[in-house]
């Protein structure tokens, strides 16, 4: 397996508008697009910082998963991902380890991207994604 950079660093945000004010007035980034993810319940925003993103997720639903997150945990980092070369070669290779993961397959992400998450409780708790960009 081979990590190629890390991707983007997922944050948890009740609201894109508000928090995304800290990284285009204070930061002077700017928010390149905005995109709901229907299946995950969530929008994204994205701002690429070199071959990096920050993300910003905003659940568009009480009982979606960034939601869920920011009711137990608050809002903050919820995820890192890493951009590997092939998805479906890495989540073999981590099966064949004993990696207990969150998403046997791929599934669509937002941006394109393929993506799938590893446990936290395989990684100190730190929710952890792969993912693939064309």
């Amino acid at each position: 397996m081979k990590i190629k950079h890390i991707d983007h660093i997922g944050i948890a945000v009740k609201s894109i508008e508000q928090a995304g004010k800290f990284y285009t007035d204070v930061l002077g980034l700017n928010i390149q697009e905005i995109e709901t993810v229907a299946e995950q319940k969530v929008n994204v925003a994205f701002i690429p910082i070199t071959d990096s993103e920050v993300e910003l997720l905003e659940s568009v639903e009480p009982d979606g998963p960034v939601a869920k997150y920011i009711k137990s945990r608050g809002e903050g980092v919820q995820h890192i991902a890493f951009r590997v070369d092939d998805i479906n070669q890495c989540l073999e290779e981590l099966k064949a380890k004993g990696v207990r993961l969150i998403d046997q397959a791929p599934r669509d992400g937002a941006g394109g991207a393929k993506i799938a998450f590893i446990h936290p409780k395989e990684t100190n708790g730190v929710l952890v994604e792969i993912c693939e960009r064309d």
